[in-house]
């Protein structure tokens, strides 16, 4: 059913339906258009939904010891990665290397840190650096696409890990290895990575050769139609994770600065 309402959400739409469809959905979540490039028509509400941002509408914070947040949303969870690489998110026990898709590079992250960004209905879509340096690797792991919300959360046990995800490595010659985990959701069909090209990743792993050079803030991939994005940090941190629970914009500090 998912898939199926994202191709319907992808098939081009007559200019009126399109004003239509989008108008409704503006409204209801009070989406700021203002803010995107395109305002006009749309041809699908997949375009409506991805729309870019104008440029230098996110500040990047440019201090190249901290992280930011790759997105806008709200940041649900925040902590530490024990010796075992295991976590807690909203009172569920996870393991890296079931988020990551990679228990050799799960190693990496053992008493490092990890954020969660859930992208709601109303928020921007695509997905940014949280660092400066190389995408080395993109991971497309398999999965089922529930709703990552309150609903998903009480019935679906490990549900960030069940469900469809891609994992981002970026390299950084300061912070060590930094991936993104994109947690794909119910209708979330695809996943688009820059580094990769075309519409969603195939499954398995991609070697980036030569390296795909990032500058912090720069996109890395889009949700077609959203879900969340987990941040997973090596422990040679220069200092803790420590912004709080609640909103937060791309390009903001996760170090408790903004």
């Amino acid at each position: 059913m998912s898939r199926a309402v994202g191709r319907l959400c992808e098939a081009p739409l007559p200019p009126g339906l399109a004003r239509a469809v989008v108008g409704l959905y503006v409204r209801a979540y009070r989406v700021n258009l203002d803010e995107c490039v395109t305002q006009g028509t749309y041809q699908s509400f997949d375009e409506f939904f991805t729309r870019p941002l104008k440029p230098g509408r996110r500040a990047i914070c440019a201090d190249p010891e901290v992280v930011v947040s790759p997105a806008d949303g709200s940041i649900e969870a925040i902590g530490t990665i024990d010796l075992d690489q295991s976590m807690s998110i909203k009172g569920r026990p996870y393991r890296a290397a079931e988020l990551i898709g990679d228990a050799g590079d799960a190693h990496r992250y053992a008493g490092g840190q990890f954020a969660v960004v859930y992208l709601s209905p109303r928020d921007y879509h695509r997905v940014h650096a949280p660092v400066a340096g190389a995408i080395t690797l993109v991971r497309s792991c398999p999965g089922d696409l529930f709703p990552v919300n309150s609903l998903g959360e009480r019935h679906v046990p490990a549900l960030f890990s069940t469900n469809r995800r891609v994992a981002i490595v970026i390299d950084s010659e300061l912070l060590g290895r930094v991936t993104v985990v994109m947690v794909g959701a119910i209708i979330v069909g695809r996943i688009s990575v820059n580094a990769i090209g075309g519409p969603d990743v195939p499954l398995g792993n991609h070697l980036i050769a030569p390296p795909r050079a990032v500058s912090k803030g720069d996109e890395i991939g889009v949700f077609h139609l959203g879900s969340t994005a987990i941040v997973f940090l090596e422990p040679r941190r220069v200092r803790p994770l420590a912004r709080p629970l609640g909103p937060v914009r791309l390009g903001e500090s996760l170090m408790g600065d903004t």
